[in-house]
């Protein structure tokens, strides 16, 4: 999912392609992108954009009349520059934001549709989407760490929750807890003041860094790739290599969708941090240490597999398979046998006695009840 750096980097190249240009026109693509029907989106045709901010996670594109389109990109969403009047792709394509000289292609790359469009109208319905979370280029150290303390939750869940802090997501969180030496299952409630300061201090210089370097990179080449695993990173997405501080092999914890990247000797001394499904499989076998995962490994390698034999066991001798057993031949199968025919009803007089041979079937005419005329 784009985080702090990569919509800064987003919301800086748009800005400066499409400020001041009147936006021609809106194409959906998909009918589940439009997440509002109030305005609507042809409202936002021929009006000049003002301005394009970021809101958490999302980019705003801010027009005259205090007129918002909000982007969501949530994880596979991407932005895609074409020339105008560009047709969106056909599984992938969403909407198409067209300005008289490029059309910008909402993209995203996934079956799930998570990525939104919103069209408001004036700010107190911008206010209303933002989740409250402080920006964390632009508060000192006190505010944050009193942000940080907000409830009894991990240091993870902490920094990514946007109820506490802006733009900060699974990948920028890894790579700062690195920088600042702290466990990412840590319970802020345990942190000291200095580890508070070194945790502002981490956070402020990995996300800088990362978007000037992001827009240095970009030059005036519109970012067509966006991601969260980078070569430079230190640790996220690094499972199994070397940290470049220590050289030792980066670890990872799942839960959820999500999953935490981290160094045990930077961070943990050199404990292993218990993955909630692994290590209840593993149970009292989950290595500890380093050093007990170094050695499970290596007892893993030269441990027989359940479908053959230990090295040095002599394989068992074959015994001599067992005759199969002969089939009986098939009897002679017996005539069926015949069913009896079914006798006839025996017929029947009125009052239930029984008609002999001869007789005639015919009833007696019934006398009628009904007086005769003149009677």
């Amino acid at each position: 999912m784009p985080e702090l750096p990569d919509i800064e980097l987003y919301r800086s190249h748009l800005e400066r392609r499409f400020v001041g240009k009147a936006l021609v026109g809106l194409r959906l693509a998909s009918p589940f992108v439009l997440r509002t029907y109030e305005p609507k989106p042809e409202a936002l045709v021929g009006k000049r954009l003002v301005a394009v901010e970021r809101l958490g996670k999302r980019v705003v594109l801010a027009f005259e009349g205090e007129l918002f389109l909000v982007v969501h990109l949530m994880i596979s969403g991407r932005f895609r520059l074409r020339p105008a009047g560009t047709k969106p792709p056909g599984k992938v394509g969403l909407a198409a934001i067209d300005f008289p000289d490029h059309t910008v292609l909402l993209t995203e790359a996934s079956s799930h549709k998570r990525a939104s469009l919103h069209v408001l109208a004036g700010r107190e319905a911008l206010r209303a989407m933002d989740p409250g979370g402080l920006e964390p280029l632009e508060i000192d150290v006190k505010s944050f760490g009193a942000r940080l303390l907000e409830g009894n939750h991990t240091l993870k869940r902490a920094l990514t929750d946007p109820r506490h802090f802006s733009g900060i997501g699974n990948a920028y969180s890894d790579e700062l807890l690195h920088r600042a030496k702290l466990s990412p299952i840590k319970v802020v409630s345990r942190l000291t003041d200095e580890e508070i300061v070194r945790l502002y201090e981490a956070t402020r210089a990995s996300l800088s860094e990362w978007r000037d370097r992001l827009l240095l990179e970009s030059g005036d080449e519109f970012p067509e790739t966006v991601t969260a695993f980078r070569p430079d990173m230190a640790v996220h997405g690094k499972h199994g290599q070397p940290c470049p501080a220590c050289g030792t092999k980066v670890q990872r914890i799942r839960y959820a969708n999500n999953e935490a990247n981290y160094c045990p000797t930077c961070q943990t001394d050199g404990k292993l941090l218990a993955d909630r499904a692994l290590s209840r499989l593993l149970g009292k076998e989950w290595p500890k240490s380093l050093e007990e995962l170094e050695l499970y490994k290596e007892v893993r390698k030269t441990e027989p597999s359940a479908s053959e034999p230990a090295r040095g066991t002599p394989a068992p001798a074959p015994t001599e398979a067992k005759p199969a057993r002969k089939r009986a031949a098939p009897t002679e199968a017996k005539p069926a046998r015949k069913r009896a025919a079914p006798k006839a009803p025996v017929p029947t007089q009125p009052g239930g006695a029984e008609v002999t041979a001869g007789a005639t079937s015919a009833r007696p005419r019934a006398s009628s009840s009904r007086p005769k005329r003149g009677a």
